[in-house]
């Protein structure tokens, strides 16, 4: 529908062009006015001011006047009216628009909220569609939020250290935060504001300096992320041990049809067979998936756990396979 006001509105553009040069082109051969006088005498004509002509007008020169000011007055009154209702239908659709998303945001459940979409946030977002996990941007930036807005990436428009932003976002019912803001600072102000919202939120920050790290863990991150430290740990680590570093990043884990490793809740396991032990779920033989680790309810890792492993109420398992057999894996168990 913007599409068809800028259409209109860029065809009463034209015509009120075309009516100026129709304008100074006639009195300048029509009237023989010089230039100066036929542009006088076509903004006083269309704009029907009333001032005084520049000299007496001959016949001719009354008839082009005429004409001048019927088509003026109709093709004017046009381009009021098409701007008119661009700005109007512009305000309306954005209204609805921002219902709308409001909405679906108030419909969210255990879902995550991003602060900030720069590089880190983009990508966090970026991941999480492709595991279709429900979002919400914060962003204060409307360039921003105009420009990659879609159907997939809901925007909460604000700045993310006003309570009042997060509470629209749903930080209350949500399960996890990212806060990807480029200032540390900024960051702090995030992480205070959200754990005393939602004491049971999981959070995520980013961080840029190590002084902060421990700040932001004293006010309430659950980990902190230092995207630099990790990118130069990465790099180095291509040139100490470059093969392994390669293969570790051929187990994509871009999204659902292609990840090669999948965590999965012993309680999705439980409810449909019997098993105390890593044994008894013998992923191996069923998917062609292999435990790798296990994660104890305490959050507790165990690297390459044995098979007589007793399992733990909300414990977890992590497996590794080829893309067809974690969606074997998926499907069997139905997770996710």
């Amino acid at each position: 529908m913007l599409k068809l006001f800028r259409s209109k509105i860029y065809l009463a553009l034209t015509l009120m062009l075309l009516v100026l040069l129709f304008g100074l082109f006639g009195y300048r051969y029509v009237a023989g006015f010089n230039w100066s006088e036929s542009l006088y005498m076509t903004i006083i004509t269309v704009t029907t001011v009333g001032f005084q002509e520049v000299r007496p007008l001959d016949t001719e020169a009354r008839l082009f006047t005429v004409i001048l000011i019927v088509s003026s007055v109709f093709i004017f009154a046009f381009a009021i009216s098409v701007i008119t209702e661009y700005i109007l239908g512009r305000n309306s659709l954005q209204i609805l628009k921002k219902k709308k998303v409001k909405q679906r945001i108030d419909a969210l459940e255990r879902h995550v909220i991003i602060c900030g979409y720069g590089r880190n946030g983009s990508q966090a977002a970026q991941r999480l569609q492709n595991y279709k996990q429900p979002f919400v941007v914060v962003e204060r930036d409307p360039t921003i939020i105009e420009k990659y807005e879609t159907d997939d990436i809901l925007f909460q428009e604000g700045d993310a250290n006003e309570d009042e932003v997060l509470q629209e976002a749903g930080v209350e019912r949500a399960r996890y935060l990212i806060t990807t803001l480029p200032d540390d600072a900024a960051n702090l102000f995030v992480v205070l504001s959200a754990r005393q919202l939602n004491p049971d939120l999981t959070i995520i920050s980013r961080a840029s300096q190590i002084s902060s790290v421990k700040k932001l863990q004293l006010a309430g991150a659950d980990k902190v992320i230092m995207p630099d430290k990790i990118g130069g740990d990465h790099m180095a680590s291509l040139v100490v041990l470059p093969d392994l570093i390669t293969f570790m990043d051929q187990l994509s884990m871009e999204g659902e049809h292609t990840t090669n490793l999948e965590e999965v809740g012993i309680e999705d396991f439980r409810n449909q067979v019997e098993c105390n032990t890593l044994r008894d779920l013998d992923l191996r033989r069923k998917t062609g998936c292999t435990i790798i680790g296990y994660i104890e309810p305490d959050g507790n890792y165990i690297i390459n756990p044995e098979a007589d492993l007793p399992l733990q109420p909300k414990s977890k398992v992590i497996v590794l396979g080829r893309p067809e057999q974690i969606r074997k894996l998926n499907e069997m168990f139905h997770i996710g």
